[in-house]
């Protein structure tokens, strides 16, 4: 990593409040821009976020900002309405009222004087996702945005449902981590002294626990619709680089929007990396310089410098070479190649029975088959990544192919075909691709997922007949994967993967033939590539001289026990977002966090999932210490006919109870 301390244009910071159309609430910024913008203005860059430009992601915002900053924009980082430090009361996530207020960020920043009037979005996750549904509400002043590790489709590739099933690891853990950071308290320096608790007191009384509303919506339908810019293409106007990595769950949605979007507006990078910015350097990489390569993308739409950033291939990606199974990579070999269409002429699709025998095969997988699969966002950790697979194809079904000949490249989203019946009118049907070496290891390579209830449309519950056979097709996640001579392709069937997806709630099993089912591969030619694709090293502005504290005792991130007696299995898991630090400022942030996922082999109604976070925020000592505490716990059951959900949340102030809010829930089980 290159550390630039020296730009073309000198640097200032400025904390701003921006107003909103209703005119009674204000949004906090922080605005890096070059010193001389007055007389010489600049493009506006916005990064829009509830998750605190004072605290979280103040380490991640001195990388970029000002390198932006420097090389001549205004790099602009606003806390969402009721987040951080700005005023009003959190909402649902991308709700209407956090569209608007970016539309009127938006604007505002156009008006300054020191702005072209042209602006750009960008941000990962939750700004990558903004990024898209800002643009598509179509602002004159947004001619460009990068959004990475995103999705287009808020009910299919979210946190929430995947292939119509419901989310068990991150629609429980995700609304738990969420419930904790909108409890948060403003920083009494930005907002002062003698308002800080009465809005902190505002925000504890309208937090209600998102798993309500996302299990209210079980199929697909408006409210999901909402802010899924999949829904119309055509209203996004703005120059769209999308990003993703090949271990994020997002990835699949750069594939979309190369292929839907004009290509006179669009380019898509996908890498191997995980859920993070492409140049922080955390595994698995290589990491790149995405810094300049945005840079780029903004001198071209919002400056008109030709850049020849629209002359590179639509899709660059990267092949993955085969690995042996590893929960992280500090780099993973293999090779960038470029497409100018999607769907690529290079690619053909190559359609592989699973057999040739047409008796069926039992699936009746055991409830806690998909321990090993892994975290649902990698996020740089040691234990994020899939281990060895032979546990989880010991717990499956598996259909393998001859030994490989010659290497075999695929690039896209590989399909399953199965013909089966299911014992139960409702159920689940996994398939994972990987890659079988010739000592027996197996490294997954990708995988998906259908509720059969939802195989005529994400919108519709549709039973199954028990004793009927049919045909159903699904897609896997997008990858760039190079299966060598010597391997085996093995397609693993199983009917569940417990904690990533909930299972119904009744134990059933499912008959696949064979002989009329087949695994659809993207095979890539592999080609020698015309131009090579290459990318500068990572250079980043100078860190933030933040100080991480060491657990004095650390607790594995990710913790597997098995009560033999029981038959129940438990997976513990430390998100591990960053731990506590200390800030230039003096400003002490704690931060500790459990996920516990439990489950017996033979009953689908043990499932139990709980998150349990604590958050402590401390400034100064004796009569002038500001210190504030959040304990939050949410846990999600089930019963054969409806979700149960617990949820509380505690805050104190200098050791005084602010507030305790507790939520008792239940809601039917409609297809989840």
């Amino acid at each position: 990593m290159k550390y630039r301390e020296e730009f073309e244009r000198q640097v200032v910071r400025e904390d701003v409040w921006i107003p909103t159309r209703d005119g009674r609430t204000r949004l906090h910024a922080r605005i890096w821009r070059p010193a001389d913008a007055v007389t010489d203005p600049v493009p506006a860059l916005l990064e829009y976020l509830p998750y605190r430009k004072s605290d979280w992601t103040a380490p991640r915002d001195a990388q970029r900002h000002p390198w932006y900053a420097g090389h001549g924009y205004a790099s602009v980082r606003v806390d969402i309405r009721g987040h951080g430090d700005s005023e009003g009361t959190p909402g649902d996530e991308y709700d209407a009222q956090e569209l608007a207020d970016g539309v009127d960020v938006v604007n505002w920043l156009a008006a300054q004087p020191w702005c072209t009037g042209r602006v750009g979005m960008f941000g990962i996750s939750w700004g990558g996702f903004n990024s898209l549904q800002i643009a598509a509400l179509a602002p004159e002043p947004l001619k460009a945005v990068v959004t990475v590790c995103s999705t287009d489709d808020r009910y299919d590739n979210d946190v929430h449902y995947t292939g119509g099933a419901v989310l068990g690891i991150d629609m429980l853990a995700w609304a738990g981590t969420m419930l904790a950071f909108a409890a948060r308290p403003p920083d009494p320096t930005v907002v002062g002294a003698d308002r800080w608790l009465p809005m902190w007191r505002e925000r504890l009384d309208a937090l209600e626990p998102f798993l309500h509303t996302w299990l209210d919506h079980q199929q697909r339908d408006d409210y999901w619709k909402h802010g899924s810019v999949c829904e119309d293409y055509d209203a996004i106007g703005a120059a769209v680089l999308a990003v993703g990595g090949w271990h994020d769950p997002y990835r699949d949605a750069v594939l979309r929007l190369v292929e839907q979007l004009p290509g006179d507006r669009v380019r898509g990078l996908i890498g191997p990396w995980s859920h993070q910015y492409p140049d922080r350097g955390l595994p698995p990489g290589p990491a790149i310089g995405f810094l300049q390569e945005t840079l780029r993308w903004w001198d071209q739409h919002l400056k008109g410098i030709d850049t020849g950033v629209m002359r590179e291939p639509l899709l660059r990606a990267w092949i993955n070479d085969p690995v042996p199974p590893a929960t992280s990579y500090e780099e993973m070999p293999g090779r960038w190649v470029g497409d100018s269409n999607w769907p690529s002429p290079n690619v053909t699709w190559d359609t592989r029975p699973l057999g040739t025998d047409d008796t069926p095969v039992l699936v009746r997988s055991p409830q806690h088959t998909g321990l090993d699969a892994g975290r649902f966002f990698p996020f740089g950790n040691a234990s994020d990544l899939p281990p060895d697979q032979r546990e989880e194809d010991g717990r499956s079904v598996c259909f393998d192919s001859p030994v490989l000949e010659e290497r075999v490249e695929i690039l896209g989203r590989p399909r399953v075909r199965l013909r089966l019946d299911s014992a139960t009118s409702r159920a689940h049907v996994i398939a994972r691709l990987c890659d079988v070496a010739p000592d027996g290891s197996s490294t997954l390579v990708t995988r998906g997922v259908l509720n059969l209830l939802s195989r005529q449309g994400r919108d519709k519950a549709v039973q199954w007949s028990p004793g009927t056979y049919e045909d159903v097709e699904f897609e896997l996640n997008g990858i760039g994967y190079a299966f060598p001579p010597g391997h085996r392709i093995r397609v693993a069937v199983s009917d569940a993967y417990w904690p990533w997806v909930w299972p119904h709630g009744e134990r059933g099993e499912l008959r696949v033939v064979p002989g009329e089912s087949a695994v659809l591969l993207p095979v890539r030619e592999a080609l020698d590539e015309q131009v090579p694709i290459v990318f500068e090293e990572p250079e980043q502005a100078p860190p933030l001289p933040v100080t991480y504290d060491r657990p004095a005792a650390p607790a594995p991130e990710r913790l597997v026990t098995h009560d033999v007696a029981k038959g129940e299995w438990t997976l513990e898991v430390d998100p591990n977002y960053g731990g506590s630090r200390t800030y230039p400022d003096g400003l002490r942030y704690e931060e500790s966090a459990r996920e516990t996922y439990r489950i017996r082999s033979d009953d689908p109604l043990s499932a139990r999932a709980v998150s349990e976070w604590r958050i402590r925020l401390r400034r100064g000592t004796g009569g002038d210490e500001w210190d504030a505490e959040i304990m939050a716990r949410t846990e999600l059951r089930a019963t054969a006919a409806e979700f149960v959900m617990d949820s509380r949340v505690e805050a104190r102030a200098n050791g005084e109870t602010v507030a305790k809010r507790a939520w008792h829930r239940t809601t039917p089980r409609t297809s989840g």
